[in-house]
Order: C-alpha cells, then sequence, then structure tokens
C-alpha cells in the first residue's frame, strides 16, 4: 500500500507550507490646504476586511501645504493601523504624488516632505502586506469631505452637508514634483467652483513656459485643481 502524501501546499506533517495571507483592511486618506499653504487638514477613513468603515479620523494640523497634508492623512491611517495589530493594510489617496513617492517611482526633492515621507515608509514596512495606490477624487470623498469639516471646525465656519463641501484642494500642487510648476486640464468640476475665494475673477496674461509638451504657468495663477482655462500662444522674448 502506498503511502499517502501531504496535500499540495502542505508541509511534511500536513501544516501549511506558508502562513496564510492577512485579510486586507483599507484606508481613504485625504489632505487639503486652503490656499496651499494655507490652512490645513487631513482626513482618513478606515474600512475592515468586510469594506464596513470602522473609523473615521480628521484633524487640523496648521497652515501648511496640501502635500504636507497628505502625508499627514497617510501616517494617521498607518498609525490607526499599528496601533489596532492590523497585518494588511490597502491605501487608497488621490495625491498622485503622493502615491508615486511611497512607490519609489517619484524622488522626494522637498525638504519638508522628505522626514514625513522617511517615517511614512518606515511604518510601512512593519505590516505583513502594505499597497498603496491612486484613485481620482471622487472615489475619495467621504476622506475629502472630513478633510474639509476639520478645516470648517478650525475656523468656526459651520460644514456644508456631503456632496457640498468646500473645495480643499486649491492651487494643488504639481503632482510630477514637489513644488514644480501648476499645469491645468480637464473640465472644471462643480465642486472646485464652490469657493469663489479660490482663483482670480478677473482675466489677465499669465507667461508661460513650454517644456516636453506641458505649458507651466511662471507665476501661482491661484486656480482649482482639474480647472480648464483658455490659452492664447504669443511668443516673447526672454528679456521681456
Amino acid at each position: 500500500m502506498k503511502p499517502t502524501l501531504p496535500h499540495r501546499g502542505a508541509g511534511l506533517f500536513g501544516d501549511p507550507a506558508t502562513e496564510a495571507k492577512p485579510a486586507a483592511w483599507r484606508a481613504n486618506i485625504d489632505g487639503g490646504s486652503r490656499g496651499n499653504p494655507g490652512p490645513a487638514s487631513y482626513g482618513v477613513v478606515i474600512r475592515d476586511p468586510r469594506g464596513e468603515i470602522v473609523a473615521r479620523l480628521k484633524k487640523y494640523i496648521g497652515r501648511t501645504t496640501n502635500n504636507v497634508a497628505e502625508y499627514y492623512g497617510l501616517i494617521a491611517a498607518l498609525d490607526y493601523a499599528q496601533s489596532h495589530n492590523i497585518r494588511a493594510l490597502y491605501v487608497e489617496s488621490d495625491s498622485e504624488l503622493l502615491v508615486k513617492q511611497m512607490r519609489g517611482q517619484y524622488k522626494v526633492k522637498s525638504a519638508d516632505l522628505q522626514p514625513l515621507f522617511e517615517r511614512a515608509k518606515k511604518m510601512s514596512r512593519t505590516f505583513a502586506s502594505f499597497q498603496i495606490r491612486h484613485v481620482y477624487r471622487e472615489q475619495n470623498r467621504e476622506a475629502d469631505v472630513l478633510a474639509n469639516e476639520a478645516m470648517d471646525e478650525a475656523s468656526g465656519r459651520s460644514t456644508p452637508p456631503q456632496g457640498e463641501n468646500r473645495n480643499s484642494k486649491t492651487a494643488k500642487e504639481n503632482t510630477a514634483g514637489d513644488a514644480g510648476p501648476q499645469f491645468f486640464s480637464g473640465k472644471r468640476r462643480a465642486k472646485d467652483l464652490r469657493d469663489e475665494q479660490s482663483y482670480p475673477a478677473e482675466q489677465r496674461p499669465i507667461r508661460a513656459r513650454f517644456r516636453s509638451g506641458v505649458l507651466y504657468p511662471l507665476e501661482d495663477v491661484n486656480l482649482p485643481d482639474g480647472a480648464e482655462v483658455d490659452i492664447l500662444v504669443r511668443p516673447v522674448s526672454k528679456n521681456q
């Protein structure tokens, strides 16, 4: 009679050859600044492996930039997961800059972001499984609402109902660099039009430089992220 062989994937005595992967919890994170730099805060929504919301975190962090606020949101999510013995964490953020820096696709050039990046990276390595991906703002709405609530509460203003929150990402820094020039494309969302103080009402000429297929304004135009603008191309000399 032939001896019974262990099931494929099992150890010599029938024990699992490898430990089963822990179920992942999900964190949606967001950070915003009104003015960039300006009053800033973060919002975090934590879901358990069944998809149920178990925590909503928000905090006003003072005057800083959008990108700094985004990292504070990430660190808050990592800290919550560590303190609750969560072994697998899946993070969603609408900051392409933060996601690509955490993935090693972008270098961290900003002195303000460097210590936050190093702290977040160190914390992420403590998990059995850690993943982070970029999502569009519409998919990150709950975290965005929390960030706006924190700013409203700090300023003494009432928070609009969900779906009518103020835009906390006015003049968001270009995702291709830590503090690089801005460029704008796509249609302006209705959400971006709600804070009329976030962009100039008048039309005015703005000097810009074209490089590698992208037109970069040479001054802060203070427009909402994703705003649509008309561009009239008129070459000027460097001495002007």
